[in-house]
């Protein structure tokens, strides 16, 4: 009987580590994240100030990672170029978006293969619906995204493709508009814009 608490025990240990973020009881095996979209207050007031959220869902433990971009706040223009939007390493905005770091990059790897770089938006109508699945980021585990940032960038991402050094960090993506650090949340803001998305999807 002892033995058998001790590998309990020590499993328990093994999940901890390996998965520091777990489901919650009510949520079906996922864990969901939400990332609360506020404008840089570092950017010039004539810049788009994008509010909104990004939320993540993901099912427990290997699962892939969902994405769900409800954002508003571009300007209305339809002619404008698409937006970058990464994973940066850090939650700090004391310095508006410009304390959160560079590119969320656990592999010391080259821009466009950071687990975080999603790659451009273009926003229709002031706004960004979008719905991205089989991410290769994560929520839980050693490498989780939890507590870090999410920013949008002033222009389109290069993908690497632009000969240059800041090509192969950051995709040349500009100045920063707008960020929000990834939390912990229910599954009721899910639920609530996942059909608004996916409308537009179909549309």
């Amino acid at each position: 009987e002892s033995l058998h608490e001790i590998q309990k025990q020590v499993n328990d240990l093994w999940q901890n580590l390996l998965y520091p973020v777990t489901r919650g009881n009510d949520t079906d095996g996922m864990i969901y994240a939400t990332c609360e979209m506020k404008p840089s207050s570092k950017i010039d007031a004539d810049k788009p100030q994008v509010t909104g959220q990004v939320l993540f869902r993901q099912s427990y433990s290997y699962g892939r990672l969902e994405a769900l971009f409800y954002l508003d706040g571009f300007p209305l223009d339809n002619n404008q170029s698409s937006r970058a939007i990464h994973i940066h390493e850090l939650g700090d905005l004391s310095n508006g978006c410009d304390s959160t770091g560079g590119h969320y990059n656990p592999f010391r790897v080259n821009h466009p293969r950071h687990p975080g770089d999603f790659g451009n938006f273009l926003p229709k109508e002031g706004k960004i619906r979008k719905y991205k699945t089989n991410l290769a980021a994560t929520v839980f585990g050693p490498y989780s995204i939890m507590g870090r940032s999410v920013v949008i960038h002033e222009q389109e991402d290069d993908m690497g493709k632009g000969n240059n050094k800041a090509s192969l960090e950051n995709g040349n993506a500009g100045k920063r508009l707008a960020c929000c650090v990834i939390g912990i949340s229910n599954k009721n803001l899910w639920e609530e814009k996942l059909p608004e998305v996916m409308d537009k999807k179909k549309r």
